[in-house]
């Protein structure tokens, strides 16, 4: 391709402007002369901010919904839409190490500006409806534990910006710590959960095979879909492909190649333990719940309620409690960080990292506030649900990008998605778009 092309990489790399997160940026030293065992280490982290987003309050209200419906019978999904955010993580992994972009500069790059901004405005709108179930979420688990009003606790969720700049000041690998940290707490709540609830392991593994009645129910494809959205998110796209760049990796091939398996592997792991609390949720609710007859549960706060008298252990609604406010205040974490790549990627707009927590939270808390006060807590959950279907909605106008730029050599190099990678990446971007095309028509003929 001659050098002058518009898509040649020499055009592509001069466009460059501020790196990624440029308060992070190549902040993670990597020793070139490490063992494999310790480079591993040294990547080892954002994958972890990245399963977060599948872990959300949002995911939870739709895997519970999911659980207590349908028993078993979307774990299947779960376990699809976890192969399709490994597969998709991937390749936000490759566009950082490859292009040294993130996807939202990637695509303000790529893409003329009347196709960048429908494309910042879609990001946004995903990042305010993760928002929005990160404040009620959050706000839950401060009325489970500690009987905060829901009203009251939703205000206090826009302290959580002290916590986040607190964490900025002590370095990228603080804020790591402390997500992994909270993911363990996570973890051992459920995991303890699990074993009180005794579920039937043969059911739980034919759970994992597919049936046509998810896509053929309207009801099972409803919280089908809000499990995709809650699982596959649009925002963790554009946060892998950020965070990745913390690593201070070398700029020669082999050593972008193996900053690339690394960092795959990272998120691979991540995404693995991510199923497995996933599935722990849905399997929690089929469990307890869908054997109980107690079909309708969907409410966090409901749902918290009913775990002792069916578990029979008083200690299970404070576990389920403080796993879910470990959830909040993580999601409010990797949140701020996709808004901010998002923000500068698109826009070339920097903002403090507290302002922009309190723009997007902001948005998020008013409908919040407006449900609780006006409908009560009663309706949380179809907030919740609704919004990770806003979500899936929203992923084909980050897919697709993804999808396209990793496959062109003229902006990844050597390190071009290979022809197996795309189809499969694309294969995952059309059942996205039809299931939300069969989505929407059920929604407008009332099927």
């Amino acid at each position: 391709m001659p050098q002058g092309s518009p898509d040649s990489p020499s055009i592509w790399l001069r466009s460059r402007g501020e790196p990624s997160l440029a308060d992070v940026f190549r902040t993670v030293s990597v020793a070139p002369t490490a063992s494999s065992w310790r480079k591993f280490i040294t990547f080892l982290g954002p994958g972890y901010l990245v399963a977060v987003g599948y872990m959300d309050p949002g995911n939870w209200a739709t895997s519970l919904a999911g659980g207590a419906q349908f028993g078993y019978t979307l774990l299947t999904v779960a376990l699809v839409s976890n192969i399709m955010a490994v597969i998709l993580q991937s390749l936000c992994a490759r566009l950082a190490v490859a292009s040294g972009r993130d996807l939202a500069q990637a695509c303000r790059d790529a893409y003329p500006s009347f196709m960048a901004w429908p494309l910042w405005l879609l990001a946004e709108l995903a990042i305010c409806a993760t928002d929005l179930a990160e404040v009620i979420g959050t706000a839950i688990g401060l009325n489970l534990l500690f009987g905060i009003p829901l009203e009251i606790g939703v205000l206090i969720t826009g302290l959580d910006v002290f916590i986040i700049l607190w964490l900025q000041t002590k370095g990228f690998r603080w804020v790591e710590a402390f997500i992994i940290t909270l993911l363990g707490v996570i973890a051992l709540c459920f995991g303890i959960q699990i074993a009180l609830a005794d579920p039937n392991w043969g059911e739980v593994i034919r759970g994992f095979a597919p049936t046509a009645a998810i896509v053929t129910d309207p009801n099972m494809l409803y919280i089908a879909l809000g499990i995709i959205g809650a699982t596959v998110m649009p925002h963790n796209l554009y946060l892998h492909s950020g965070i990745v760049q913390t690593r201070a990796y070398g700029h020669t091939l082999p050593e972008k190649r193996e900053a690339l398996k690394y960092a795959t592997l990272d998120s691979t792991v991540a995404l693995t333990f991510a199923l497995l609390i996933n599935a722990s949720i849905l399997i929690l609710a089929a469990a307890t719940f869908h054997k109980a007859g107690q079909h309708d549960v969907a409410e966090l706060g409901k749902a918290q309620e009913l775990l002792q008298p069916l578990l029979g252990a008083s200690i299970a609604p404070s576990l389920f409690a403080i796993a879910l406010l470990c959830c909040g205040l993580n999601s409010t974490v990797t949140a701020t960080m996709a808004g901010q790549i998002v923000m500068e990627g698109f826009l070339r707009l920097r903002l403090a990292a507290w302002l922009r927590r309190l723009v997007t939270r902001l948005v998020a808390i008013v409908p919040a506030i407006a449900v609780t006060l006006i409908y009560g807590e009663g309706q949380t959950a179809k907030l919740l649900i609704l919004s990770q279907v806003v979500l899936s909605l929203q992923l084909p106008f980050a897919v697709v990008p993804l999808v396209t730029l990793t496959a062109s050599r003229a902006r990844m190099g050597e390190l071009v998605a290979p022809r197996w990678l795309t189809v499969l990446a694309a294969i995952v971007a059309a059942i996205i778009i039809v299931l939300n095309l069969k989505l929407i028509f059920d929604v407008a003929t009332g099927a």
